[in-house]
């Protein structure tokens, strides 16, 4: 039986990994701000074959709580053998170019909670000498595209300070895996213009998370066809990128 830590856990992707998960049997504690959402999550996953789950209300980006919620979970679950963070907003680019305390919030959101996060988990995971910790940054943190690049600059920060994380526990037989998706329909998307044809289902995703997270996959890039789109936007020289709208 896996027990398992789900950090953002009411995100449709994240919710979609925990039902694959239940399947197996898995003991779930469950991380979120809103308890009303959490409590749907709980009930669903039960549903689908969870061993036991638990809930707790947390705001990420209050870091002071942080280590208060890591003592309850382990109180519960003893050992974590895999973390998912998943946690995150989508800004508005125009608005943060406009308000420096936005900008600033929604770093805070999307990199500083979690590299505050991973430094707890990766302090307990060294000690577990054991387990998988897999968080979703985005492919936005590949290359600093105009229509989001505060974004992607927190997502860049995540992948940065993962990759030196899993070089740190890989020592110790703890495997880190980096989530990098393109564009999946969930609510955070919606109402976006994005193009039909690269938008993935949060099922379909979740497919090959669990997959990864199993296989100890450094890093994954879904759907797969997103690692060629960003290595050839990766490879366009400066002087064509910046004249393109991307």
């Amino acid at each position: 039986m896996k027990r398992i830590l789900i950090i953002g856990a009411t995100s449709a992707i994240a919710a979609a990994c925990a039902r694959l998960w239940a399947k197996d049997g898995a003991e779930f504690f469950l991380v979120g701000r809103n308890t009303e959402k959490l409590e749907q999550v709980s009930n669903d996953l039960k549903v689908h074959g969870a061993t036991a789950v638990s809930s707790y209300r947390l705001d990420a980006t209050d870091i002071a709580a942080h280590s208060v919620m890591m003592k309850n979970c382990l109180t519960t679950l003893k050992q974590i053998d895999i973390a998912l963070i998943a946690h995150g907003t989508l800004p508005d680019q125009k608005a943060c170019e406009n308000d420096v305390n936005l900008a600033l919030q929604e770093l805070s959101n999307n990199a500083i909670s979690v590299i505050a996060l991973l430094t707890l988990l990766g302090n307990q995971f060294e000690i577990q000498r054991h387990g998988s910790l897999a968080v979703i940054s985005s492919v936005a943190g590949d290359r600093g595209r105009p229509s989001n690049y505060l974004y992607g600059t927190a997502k860049a920060a995540v992948s940065t300070f993962c990759e030196g994380l899993r070089a740190r526990l890989f020592k110790v037989g703890v495997s880190v895996t980096t989530i990098k998706p393109g564009f999946v329909q969930t609510p955070m998307t919606k109402g976006l213009n994005l193009p039909p044809l690269l938008i993935a289902q949060p099922e379909k995703v979740a497919l090959s998370i669990v997959k990864a997270v199993q296989n100890k996959t450094n890093t994954l890039y879904t759907p797969t066809f997103w690692a060629l789109i960003m290595l050839i936007i990766k490879l366009l020289p400066n002087f064509i990128f910046k004249r393109i709208n991307l």
